[in-house]
């Protein structure tokens, strides 16, 4: 089974580019973020005619994440638990032939002396008292894909330096994501590779592309079951390279099934 994960940055103006990439690359789920659309205008008949299942957690202008499948979808949870006051459209969840599935896209947080960067943090406590507390204690194996909008560590960015005071990389949210790691899950790339310089976001501004100046932010996430199964993940940076694409690029990972251990 291939999983991937994609900030599309406008599902409406990627369309293009994500049919494109559904037909070559073919994930049997796709977990997407920054849809930035209400579920009723997402381009459900076209993507549905590549051959996939929808389930989506619009919001109109920003973020807004979707889960595609091939296999069917069962039992969708809109919002990530703990805080019934946040309206913003950045976590749905489902199940799929037994593996539950998560598209995630993490709060920015930048300026980091502003209440963006608190919500980041709280947003963070939020999803790992959510695995720790529900999705680990359900003993369902698991897969938690999307945007974190955390570099992990130095060899996870361009210059060092300069994103230091970047919410991205500060303290806080490196500890977070950390914190969310020792609870005994596995960030799939990482774990098959030890090369510095492999990124999957590239701004749009400077040239950055061209020469490789990115960072590394989206991430698949697995639970032990799933992590015992775990046969491949790459970083596909093909889409990057068409014509209007996301600043993103996909990170896929492929797992055995069961049957094959």
């Amino acid at each position: 089974m291939k999983i991937a994960t994609f900030n599309v940055n406008s599902i409406k103006a990627r369309l293009p580019r994500v049919l494109e990439w559904l037909d070559e690359f073919s994930p049997d789920i796709a977990l997407l973020q920054e849809i930035k659309t209400v579920s009723e205008s997402f381009p459900a008949l076209e993507i549905e005619a590549k051959g996939y299942n929808l389930a989506i957690h619009g919001q109109k202008s920003y973020n807004g994440v979707a889960i595609l499948s091939k296999l069917p979808i069962e039992d969708v949870s809109m919002g990530l638990p703990g805080d019934d006051s946040d309206e913003q459209a950045r976590y749905i969840e489902a199940t799929i032939a037994g593996l539950r599935v998560a598209s995630i896209y993490l709060p920015n947080g930048n300026p980091v002396d502003t209440e963006k960067f608190t919500y980041k943090l709280d947003w963070m406590d939020r999803l790992t008292r959510h695995v720790s507390e529900t999705l680990l204690p359900s003993e369902q194996p698991f897969v938690l894909g999307g945007d974190y909008n955390v570099v992990p560590n130095d060899d996870d960015v361009y210059d060092p330096t300069g994103w230091a005071n970047d919410a991205l990389c500060r303290p806080e949210s490196r500890h977070r994501f950390r914190t969310l790691l020792n609870l005994g899950l596995t960030e799939s790339w990482r774990a098959l590779h030890h090369e510095i310089g492999a990124y999957s976001f590239w701004d749009y501004q400077a040239g950055r592309w061209p020469r490789n100046e990115g960072v590394r932010i989206d991430h698949l996430l697995l639970s032990p079951a799933v992590a015992d199964r775990l046969r491949a993940c790459e970083i596909d940076r093909e889409p990057r390279k068409g014509e209007r694409p996301s600043d993103h690029t996909p990170v896929w990972c492929e797992i055995s099934d069961v049957a094959e251990g």
